[in-house]
């Protein structure tokens, strides 16, 4: 059964204009493009993200100056065009994160695969949790939307948004796909660990810049890792399992992997061996990972 969404205290909070106009457009928006039919829509938010909104936020501006530090032998116009498709990409994933059972009806067409689907059934078969991992990669999202669709309950830990007013209809639209969510902060992690706790398997993502974290490189710069994944895997004695959904050709369906497990050690080693099978993805399709994030700061 699924937990019922957090809900945030904001009743003391002071009324915020800038916020509530930009969660008024964004909800004109998305509410207007839900009206069209889904292979329509979601190429749709790409384009308006991607020559749009994506310019306007800044974020292709960032997108440039993390490919630049990355790739500084890259062609500033291959950098440009790469910049674009990640646009497109995130673009592409707020409408299917949007779109809730139409997204989880599509993912249920996909078969996921990889030595970590063998191992996660087999520890759910034994009463056992498991953890798996992603990061700001194709659509993290449809990974949980597959398993939900396959009869899996993946439970999710999600950061509230800082916009109070997006915040709201943005946990309705995590709760609407099925499945345990968990707010971040003691109440949802207590939640959340329970979960784990009595055998069930949880989603989480860890390549944000994490402030208490520990410097590890990626992509070749060191970036401050938060080590949570490990540690929670290394508690509760349950694999830990790097998780892909890979953006398709076609632009709206995805390869699903579970990669084989990490092998067991400190939680510093699992850490860096999860920041290194996130490296190969992202070097072998760049365009999918989420440049827009302040990840080295």
């Amino acid at each position: 059964m699924s937990a019922p969404p957090e809900k945030m205290n904001f009743a003391a909070a002071p009324f915020q204009l800038a916020d509530f106009l930009i969660n008024l457009v964004l909800r004109g928006l998305i509410g207007g493009y839900l009206l069209l039919p889904y292979t329509w829509r979601i190429p749709l938010m790409g384009w308006t993200i991607r020559t749009v909104i994506g310019p306007l936020a800044g974020y292709r501006r960032r997108a440039l100056q993390n490919l630049a530090m990355v790739y500084p032998d890259m062609p500033p116009r291959d950098r440009s065009d790469l910049a674009t498709a990640v646009l497109d990409n995130i673009g592409r994933t707020v409408m299917e994160n949007y779109s809730g059972r139409a997204f989880k009806a599509r993912m249920a067409r996909l078969q996921p695969k990889g030595h970590g689907l063998e191992v996660l059934y087999a520890v759910l078969q034994q009463g056992q949790g498991a953890v798996l991992v992603s990061g700001h990669f194709g659509n993290y999202e449809a990974i949980r939307a597959c398993m939900l669709a396959h009869d899996l309950p993946l439970a999710a830990l999600y950061r509230p948004m800082s916009n109070r007013y997006f915040n709201a209809h943005y946990i309705e639209t995590l709760a609407a796909m099925g499945g345990p969510i968990f707010a971040k902060g003691r109440q949802g992690l207590g939640g959340f660990m329970r979960h784990l706790r009595g055998g069930g398997a949880v989603a989480m993502l860890f390549d944000l810049h994490a402030s208490d974290g520990v410097s590890m490189p990626f992509l070749g710069k060191p970036a401050l890792t938060a080590l949570s994944c490990a540690q929670m895997a290394l508690r509760y004695d349950v694999p830990l399992i790097p998780s892909f959904a890979t953006r398709s050709a076609n632009g709206l369906d995805f390869d699903i992997e579970l990669e084989a497990p990490i092998q067991r050690g400190s939680a510093e080693e699992m850490t860096l061996a999860l920041t290194q099978r996130l490296e190969v993805r992202v070097t072998a399709t760049p365009a999918q990972w989420f440049w827009i994030h302040r990840r080295w700061k």
